[in-house]
C-alpha cells in the first residue's frame, strides 16, 4: 500500500511540475487539478471552445465523469483521464441538457460508457430537440460531423433523489434539488470528500444563462445545496472553489430579482431597463451590488434582466416563456 501511494505521489508530482495539473486554486482552461485523492477537476475553455468543466471521479475499478461536454470536449476529457488513471470510464453523468454538457453523449456511449441523468434532462431534450441540435450542428464542426439527426438522450435516468452509487472506494450521490438553470439540474456529491459538482446551477463567474431557468426558484435550489457538508465546489463554468460559490450564486439571483421587481413596481417597462438590438439584449440600466460582481458582466446581465423582468411580470418561470 505504501509503495502504491509513493508511486501515485510521484506521478502526481511529475504532472504538476510539467504543468499538466494546476495547483489548487490556480485552475485554468484545459488544465486538470486534483481536488482530493481520486477526484480531479478539468476546467473547460468556454471562451474559445465553448466547453464546460468536467470532474473525474475514481471508483474501485472504474471512473465516473461529470458532464458529457461537446463532442470535442469529450475527447479532450478522455485523453486527460488516461493521464491521471488507468481505469476505464464506465459512467458519464449529464448535469443538464444543454449542448456543452450533453451533446458529447454519443462519443461516450460509442466507447462503452453508460450515460446517466435525472429524468428532467431527458424531458428537456424532448422539449427542445431536434431544433437546438440542428442549429448547433450548423455552427459547430464537432457536432455536425457526428451525422446525427438529434441529441442522444441519457441511457439511464432516475427520479428518486439521491440516486446512489457506492463501492469500497467511495459513495457518490446524484441529487436533484429543483428547477434553477434548467428543469433537470443534477448535482454530484461525494460525502467522504465533501466535494459537490453543480453543473450550471452554480457557476463561478458571469456565465449564468437564464432563458431556460426559474430565476425565482434558483436561490431555493442553492439553499438546498448549501445544506450539504461541502468543502470543494466544482462549478459548471469557471474555476473551482469552496462554499462561497454557492453563497454568491444564490445572492446573485436574489439581488437580480429584487432589483427588477423594484424597477417594475416603480413603473419601469422592459424597454426602460434593457436596450435591444436585432432581437438581442445589448445593455441594461440595472446595476447590482459589488457583493455579486463576480457573476456580473456587460455581456450577460442585459439578458438576465430581460428574463427576470418577463418572469416577474408574467408570473411564470423564464423557461416557460417563449424565447
Amino acid at each position: 500500500m505504501l509503495r502504491r501511494r509513493l508511486l501515485l505521489f510521484s506521478i502526481f508530482t511529475a504532472l504538476l511540475t510539467a504543468g499538466f495539473i494546476a495547483s489548487v486554486g490556480e485552475a485554468q482552461p484545459n488544465t486538470v487539478k486534483q481536488i482530493v485523492p481520486g477526484v480531479w477537476f478539468r476546467e473547460g475553455d468556454i471562451d474559445k471552445e465553448g466547453h464546460c468543466n468536467n470532474a473525474i471521479i475514481e471508483m474501485s475499478d472504474h471512473l465516473i465523469v461529470v458532464d458529457a461536454n461537446f463532442p470535442s470536449g469529450a475527447r479532450r476529457v478522455i485523453e486527460d483521464a488516461k493521464k491521471v488513471s488507468s481505469k476505464p470510464i464506465k459512467l458519464v453523468f449529464d448535469t443538464h441538457h444543454h449542448g456543452d454538457h450533453a451533446y458529447g453523449n454519443p462519443v461516450w456511449t460509442k466507447m462503452g460508457a453508460v450515460t446517466l441523468a435525472y429524468q428532467g434532462v431527458a424531458d428537456e431534450l424532448k422539449r427542445y430537440e431536434p431544433a437546438r441540435w440542428s442549429g448547433t450542428a450548423k455552427s459547430r464542426k464537432d457536432v455536425g460531423e457526428l451525422g446525427l439527426a438529434t441529441a442522444e438522450p441519457p441511457q439511464k435516468t432516475f427520479t428518486k433523489s439521491p440516486h446512489v452509487i457506492e463501492d469500497a472506494t467511495r459513495r457518490v450521490e446524484f441529487h436533484f434539488f429543483g428547477w434553477a438553470h434548467t428543469r433537470g439540474d443534477g448535482f454530484v456529491y461525494i460525502p467522504k470528500d465533501k466535494v459537490l459538482c453543480t453543473g450550471d446551477a452554480a457557476t463561478n463567474g458571469p456565465y449564468n444563462y437564464t432563458a431556460d431557468g426559474n430565476i425565482g426558484n434558483w436561490p431555493s435550489v442553492m439553499a438546498k445545496a448549501q445544506k450539504l457538508d461541502v468543502r470543494y465546489v466544482l462549478p459548471g463554468h469557471g474555476p473551482s472553489g469552496g462554499p462561497e460559490i454557492l453563497a454568491g450564486q444564490r445572492q446573485f439571483f436574489i439581488e437580480l430579482k429584487s432589483a427588477v421587481e423594484k424597477a417594475a413596481k416603480g413603473g419601469k417597462k422592459l424597454e426602460d431597463l434593457v436596450t435591444m438590438a436585432n432581437g438581442n439584449a445589448k445593455s441594461t440600466s440595472v446595476q447590482l451590488p459589488d457583493s455579486v460582481k463576480n457573476w456580473v458582466s456587460a455581456g450577460t446581465l442585459p439578458g438576465q434582466v430581460r428574463d427576470a423582468y418577463n418572469e416577474v411580470m408574467q408570473k411564470k418561470p423564464a423557461g416557460d416563456l417563449p424565447h
